[in-house]
């Protein structure tokens, strides 16, 4: 019983930090092309908490099951694979919906995020398997997605200047 209260803090805390990561790295892009905006602060924040903490996890957890048969570098890199595709054009393109939803930009919202979530995701390839490689192989699973979280939080400001470059 003791275990279990204590994963559930730890799974508390891991999305309190991941909201909080995620947050960090969408605020610095935001001043970086001068979108600060609290709304949207307060939003990523609270995506960052619930859904991307709930998901992220969860589908960390799929990937370690998934790969559970196989041994050395076939596991290393279906591990590495899986969440590099998982972090696909669509999860970009919703990434963005929710910074012009929070930035009480809807109106903005269109076919174009899309194409801006595809080519932010195809010259990121080389970056996203290098860093989903480390992250799946070298981080306990416990920890992989506050490690995640971070990267995202570094790439949030990659796509957020990829609305802008894109």
């Amino acid at each position: 019983m003791h275990t279990v209260k204590r994963i559930s803090q730890i799974r508390n805390y891991s999305a309190l930090l991941g909201g909080l990561i995620y947050m960090t790295g969408d605020t610095i892009a935001s001043m970086m092309i001068s979108e600060f905006n609290v709304m949207r602060i307060l939003g990523i924040f609270f995506i960052g908490c619930t859904l991307y903490a709930w998901e992220i996890q969860t589908y960390f957890r799929f990937i370690e099951r998934k790969v559970s048969i196989y041994h050395g570098w076939k596991k290393a890199s279906r591990k590495a694979m899986m969440a590099s595709i998982y972090f696909n054009p669509l999860w970009i393109t919703r990434h963005l919906c929710f910074i012009y939803l929070f930035s009480g930009r809807t109106s903005e919202i269109s076919y174009s995020l899309f194409m801006t979530g595809l080519w932010a995701f195809i010259v990121n390839i080389p970056v996203s398997i290098i860093a989903n490689y480390v992250i799946q192989n070298k981080i306990p699973l416990s920890f992989r997605f506050w490690s995640s979280a971070i990267f995202s939080g570094i790439m949030a400001i990659y796509y957020a200047m990829s609305s802008v470059w894109f």
